[in-house]
């Protein structure tokens, strides 16, 4: 077991803070390490999973009488409108109150409402629901990133946070395409958001059992409870008194924090997450009806969008190596040109696997640059203002969205499929240019250097 003292985290004069972070950033994997890790990516895979698959049960519901095309566009509009209410407020209230308590919260407000949803008996009473799971929705992400990154060794931050990705963001895409293909016509889309939603539940009775982050008792007056945690982790207490100072005993304002000291990397994070979800969710949820407009089945498109969403685990594999190897910057802003790229090439595809071909390279680039991108954005914010710098960023990122998937429909409608992938790729190169200005670089970096507690 890892033990760390306070002289080889600093020094006897250092501060509670400053000894917990440092603790934390050159541990050991433990295994509550491994606990946490796997019960953040479990809740994070249901979270993605049903907002995914939005896309997959849409031709269906259209099909079966329930709903419209602008039924559809209401439904995810709804959805994304929530979870940019549940993104924003979530951090202001984890910031203020603690990771542990939202983060149960939000698991149960969205496992709930999304089994409600199932039994709406009019779209109308289901876009209500799906509104209320998307506040839970929303808090899920943001909560994800931050709460495992304050957790992990700044050694292999990267690695962890991408696998974290790796189950919870990536695997669910061909998953949740496999499972809808498999189960459609026997459970109906009906049954596909009652499954979904119990399995939110499941993981939430599990995670009673999380810690609160060290790193935020440490900042909020709590350092005796932050140094129990970090027994639990095999780390030694300090062996000579520690000091406090401001950032020990935090009462700042987190939306204060964010928006005076650090006003430039909440704008580039609106930007880049703005394009990242505009862009992902909404080819995700329009590409198979896109598919079945231009003469395919539902089965058919279901099972070329499956091909095409494997790249999204291989995008999570891709960095877990290069998130430490080369940079969160560079890999988010290389990956974000190339996705510019594929969008237009995926656009003038000729035949069923030259579209096939190109739509996997253009997730694959589409998912590196945003989930890169993520990553960085939950490390570039201090302790007592994380979650509300990065749940501001990715907010405004889920408004535009309810903005930017009706706008696809629009767009296709008015000037045709080309022009909709070509307005994509200036998003994302606007994006790859925002990255710049995100933060330092947080490579191998504790995350107080990256930008320390503010009293």
């Amino acid at each position: 077991m890892a033990t760390v003292t306070a002289a080889q985290a600093g020094g006897a004069s250092q501060s509670i803070e400053n000894f917990v972070g440092a603790a934390l950033d050159e541990a050991r994997i433990t295994p509550l390490h491994v606990k946490i890790i796997s019960l953040i990516a479990a809740g994070y895979f249901f979270d993605v999973i049903d907002y995914i698959v939005q896309g997959s049960l849409f031709p269906d519901m259209i099909k079966s009488g329930f709903t419209t095309p602008r039924g559809a566009a209401a439904i995810v509009s709804a959805t994304t409108i929530g979870m940019f209410i549940g993104t924003a407020a979530q951090g202001e209230f984890t910031d203020r109150f603690g990771r542990r308590f939202v983060y149960q919260f939000n698991l149960l407000l969205f496992g709930v409402f999304t089994i409600l949803g199932a039994f709406a008996p009019s779209i109308t009473v289901l876009v209500v629901c799906r509104f209320i799971a998307g506040l839970g929705l929303g808090a899920e992400q943001p909560l994800c990133f931050a709460y495992a990154g304050e957790y992990s060794p700044k050694r292999i931050r990267g690695r962890i946070l991408a696998i974290i990705h790796f189950v919870g963001g990536a695997c669910v895409w061909p998953i949740s395409t496999l499972f809808v293909i498999a189960f459609r016509d026997i459970i109906h889309w009906q049954g596909v958001w009652i499954c979904f939603g119990i399995g939110a539940l499941i993981v939430w009775v599990l995670r009673f059992t999380l810690p609160e982050s060290p790193r935020y008792l440490a900042t909020h007056g709590r350092g005796n409870d932050a140094i129990n945690i970090l027994g639990r982790l095999g780390i030694a207490a300090p062996k000579e008194p520690l000091s406090t100072d401001a950032a020990s005993n935090t009462r700042s304002d987190p939306f204060a924090v964010v928006f005076s000291q650090f006003p430039v990397r909440v704008v580039a994070g609106m930007i880049c997450f703005s394009a990242f979800f505009g862009v992902a969710i909404g080819l995700g949820g329009w590409l198979p009806s896109i598919m079945v407009d231009k003469g395919f089945t539902i089965t058919k498109s279901l099972f070329y969008t499956l091909w095409m969403n494997i790249a999204v685990p291989c995008a999570s594999i891709c960095m877990m190596y290069t998130l430490d190897k080369f940079g969160r910057k560079i890999t988010s802003i290389v990956a974000f040109i190339g996705a510019g790229v594929m969008a237009v090439v995926f656009a003038h595809a000729q035949n069923d696997w030259e579209l096939v071909a190109a739509g996997f390279v253009m997730v694959f680039f589409i998912q590196v640059a945003g989930n890169a991108m993520q990553i960085f954005a939950s490390e570039v914010f201090p302790t007592n203002a994380r979650a509300s710098g990065f749940g501001w960023a990715a907010g405004v990122g889920r408004l535009a969205t309810a903005g930017i998937f009706p706008a696809i429909l629009w767009v296709k409608n008015g000037w045709g499929l080309t022009t909709v992938f070509v307005c994509l790729a200036i998003v994302l190169l606007i994006a790859a240019v925002s990255v710049i200005f995100l933060g330092p670089e947080a490579r191998q970096k504790g995350l107080d250097e990256i930008a320390p507690p503010t009293g």
